[in-house]
């Protein structure tokens, strides 16, 4: 990543905007930070825009923080231009309407671009530990800032995804995937998941991080939770710092979230909340703790056993959002009292008999139960084959 070209100094400073809605929050945030040396500059914004759903659900960044963004920029001086690339099954030109991140591009004649429509570019990541190149978006080099633009979520795989996790979506189309894919490395603990995403923030840290904290999502996510309304925004040009401060009023320690912990201990950034500046002064205020992600999905969904092993968060937002239609619906179905086994991911070695395997991913099993396709399967396919 090019040098960040605002006033990072040590110690780093976090600014908080609450209860002004989604468009002034962020305008007085970013108040703080001084953007005259975007002037002339090309900015790109990476909102969080990876699902096709609606504003104010917590799954998707809220249009109104990107528009106050794209205005901010604009009156800096800069050429603004917003874009994403969605996980896997996902159109982003419909996401892109879904989320009214279109009809505010459009009302302002910013471009809104698909990352995924040309070929990619290597990345290489020289000091990388579970991943030593990437395939990255080409249009990604081509700016001279990032800006991540995130929506404060609790998740599934890695505890919470935020600015810092947010960039894993410049990542090529299907290769997203390959990050959930990863084998355990001899002698670590945690996930390889972590380490990848620890392994990308050395390479491609975003230059500012705006969070969006309007409605933000606990439980379940990133994309089957419930929307937790804050009406914040969170603005750092220290990604660390800024996912820091969020983690902390989400009533999680950072600590505690792997990718964050080793991305810092490997010098990325400040993610010590004694060591960070952050205003206003009362911000502790806003501390709202939030529902965390179940261990297991079982322990959410009664009467099911959910094995869970290298999967992706498509095929996992599939089974949540599907369990939390049609969970009842599948329990009337059983005349004993066993659970439902449902198996996603590919690192499966074996399977019981009368698993339901979900998603490409566990093809080879396919015998031993009921087999649904997709990269995702939509619900519709789980439900009937089921039911057959």
């Amino acid at each position: 990543m090019k040098d960040n070209p605002f006033d990072n100094t040590s110690p780093p400073s976090v600014f908080c905007a609450s209860g002004n809605g989604p468009y002034e929050n962020t305008k007085a945030a970013l108040a703080n930070i001084d953007l005259s040396p975007t002037k002339g500059k090309r900015v790109l914004l990476k909102p969080n825009i990876g699902r096709n759903a609606a504003p104010k659900t917590g799954i998707i960044t809220d249009p109104d923080v990107t528009a106050a963004a794209i205005d901010a920029f604009r009156d800096a001086g800069a050429v603004v231009t917003v874009a994403d690339s969605p996980i896997t099954g996902v159109k982003i030109e419909e996401a892109y309407v879904t989320s009214g991140l279109k009809a505010i591009a459009d009302s302002r004649n910013c471009p809104l671009i698909d990352m995924d429509i040309r070929k990619y570019v290597p990345l290489d990541i020289p000091n990388g530990q579970a991943i030593k190149a990437l395939k990255l978006c080409a249009d990604i080099p081509e700016f001279d800032i990032i800006v991540s633009i995130p929506v404060m979520k609790t998740h599934m795989h890695t505890g919470v995804t935020l600015s810092v996790k947010n960039m894993k979506g410049c990542l090529w189309r299907r290769s997203k995937v390959d990050l959930h894919m990863l084998q355990p490395l001899p002698g670590r603990t945690e996930k390889p998941l972590d380490i990848a995403i620890a392994d990308l923030a050395t390479v491609l840290a975003p230059h500012l991080a705006i969070i969006d904290g309007t409605v933000a999502m606990e439980g379940l996510g990133p994309g089957a939770g419930k929307p937790k309304p804050l009406d914040l925004v969170i603005v750092s040009a220290d990604p660390f710092a800024a996912d820091s401060v969020a983690c902390k009023i989400m009533g999680i320690e950072t600590i505690d979230v792997p990718h964050l912990k080793m991305a810092a201990e490997r010098g990325c950034g400040t993610i010590d909340l004694d060591k960070i500046n952050v205003s206003p002064h009362d911000w502790h205020n806003l501390i709202d703790p939030f529902e965390p992600p179940p261990v297991k999905l079982s322990l959410e969904f009664p009467g099911f056993t959910v094995l869970d092993n290298q999967s992706c968060s498509a095929c996992q937002s599939t089974l949540l959002l599907f369990l939390k239609s049609h969970a009842d619906e599948l329990r009337e179905k059983v005349k004993d009292n066993k659970d439902i086994v449902i198996a996603i991911g590919k690192g499966h070695d074996e399977l019981p008999p009368g698993t339901l395997c979900i998603g490409n991913c566990t093809a080879k099993h396919k015998d031993c139960g009921i087999f649904v396709p997709g990269c995702p399967p939509v619900s519709s396919e789980i439900l009937r084959e089921y039911f057959k």
